[in-house]
């Protein structure tokens, strides 16, 4: 094996304890903490500044969606554009964008002049950096971490995700919030340059290996093609992306679905319906504390399929039952395996996908994902609408219950095997 230079590149040595890339980790894991939890307040601050401009449940909707819809736009140019330069560069750029788009909006919320227009074009840039941050920062593990602390590494950073976007940033946006829109903003501002200055400490090279002199230019839309074609000749590959997008549309649903369920079904107000969102959190950490137990115990492929299990009863659980302990747990094992899978996931993703492909992979395959969020989101309102919330949950349910089969069938102790052996 090799030391990794840059991304997945190899030589023919392990890491020692000498490495220096050994103390990257934490700098990671404080980066992705730090970035998320200003991710998480802003994704909370911006729609609840929206409905203070208008009472228009489009254009509220259209200010969140802003932060998410550069998934479906951009995300595989963003793949080319990782690709081709330097990613601890391209998470500064990044995190530049970020800080300024908040600090122009804390500088229009204090002076008086912030307009829906304002929240709609900080959004849209906001949404943008997401996209390019998280997939930069995916393809540059490789070249920062030692391949035997990897797993431990994606563990770390996935926890720091689950617990400061989805638990602990809503919850300080909302303190943030009521302290002040300008305290608001500009906390975040503070959060993504301290992150910003954390990089400085990594160690390593962090740009693909650039082409032979003599190569021939490849257009953009046909490297975008090497990525989608890498991804979908790979039967393991393929079926893991498909199989996520399931899952995603699953997680859309629920989260969609589930504030207007546990106020109308379970007659839940707003504490006890944080205790069934901290739930899904508090899953997401044990999860990453728990992922190299779990898979020294029953193998990452088992530890996969427990996501499958864990998110067909998050969702199964509320066509059942409206019993706040019964569908508190089941949001505690969809939490748990969801993390459980995107770990083991991104370790043997980062093991056999090439270096130069890194940030095209990533950027498909998270465009199965997240451009699969809001179309569940849409289509479970729309069955909602038709017959009911219990019905809704139970075809997402059914829909969970088909991808065993596929993944029981494709993602095989040999191929698995061979994937370690590449």
């Amino acid at each position: 094996m090799v030391t990794v230079l840059s991304g997945g590149t190899k030589t023919g040595e392990e890491s020692g304890p000498a490495d220096p890339r050994r103390r990257n980790t934490p700098v990671l894991v404080g980066f992705t903490a730090v970035t998320n939890l200003a991710d998480g307040v802003v994704k909370m601050a911006l729609p609840v500044l929206a409905t203070r401009l208008t009472g228009s449940p489009a254009e509220v909707t259209a200010v969140s969606l802003t932060l998410t819809l550069p998934w479906l736009l951009v995300a595989l140019h963003i793949g080319v554009l990782v690709d081709r330069f330097d990613r601890r560069l391209l998470l500064w750029g990044a995190n530049g964008a970020r800080l300024a788009a908040t600090a122009w909006l804390t500088a229009s919320a204090t002076g008086g002049g912030l307009t829906l227009g304002t929240l709609l074009a900080a959004g849209a840039v906001l949404g943008v950096a997401d996209v390019l941050a998280s997939t930069s920062a995916s393809a540059l593990v490789p070249a920062a971490v030692p391949e035997e602390r990897r797993e431990g590494a994606n563990a770390w950073m996935v926890g720091a995700e689950t617990v400061a976007q989805e638990f602990a940033g809503p919850f300080v946006g909302g303190l943030l919030l009521a302290a002040g829109t300008g305290i608001a903003l500009g906390a975040t501002s503070v959060a993504y340059a301290l992150a910003a200055l954390a990089l400085l400490l990594l160690v390593g090279r962090f740009r693909a290996p650039a082409p032979a002199p003599d190569a021939v230019a490849v257009p953009v839309n046909a490297r975008i093609a090497e990525g989608m074609r890498f991804l979908w000749h790979d039967r393991v590959l393929r079926t893991l992306s498909l199989i996520v997008a399931v899952l995603a549309a699953v997680w859309g649903a629920w989260l969609a679905l589930m504030p207007l369920y546990a106020r109308q079904a379970m007659e839940l107000g707003p504490r006890e319906y944080g205790i069934v969102l901290s739930a899904l959190g508090v899953g997401g950490l044990v999860g990453a504390m728990a992922v190299t137990r779990v898979n020294r115990l029953l193998g990452a492929r088992w530890a996969m399929f427990a996501d499958l299990v864990g998110t067909a009863l998050m969702v199964a659980l509320p066509a059942l039952t409206t019993d706040i302990r019964a569908v508190a747990a089941g949001a505690f094992l969809g939490g748990m395996g969801g993390t459980l899978w995107t770990v083991n996931a991104r370790t043997l993703t980062q093991r056999v996908v090439p270096d130069e492909m890194l940030g095209r992979y990533n950027a498909a395959a998270r465009l199965f994902s997240f451009g699969a969020m809001p179309l569940g989101a849409a289509l479970v309102g729309l069955l909602a609408e038709w017959g009911g919330t219990r019905l809704a949950f139970g075809v997402f349910a059914l829909a969970v219950a088909v991808t065993p089969v596929p993944f029981l069938r494709n993602v095989t102790p040999s191929a698995l095997r061979a994937f370690h052996a590449r």
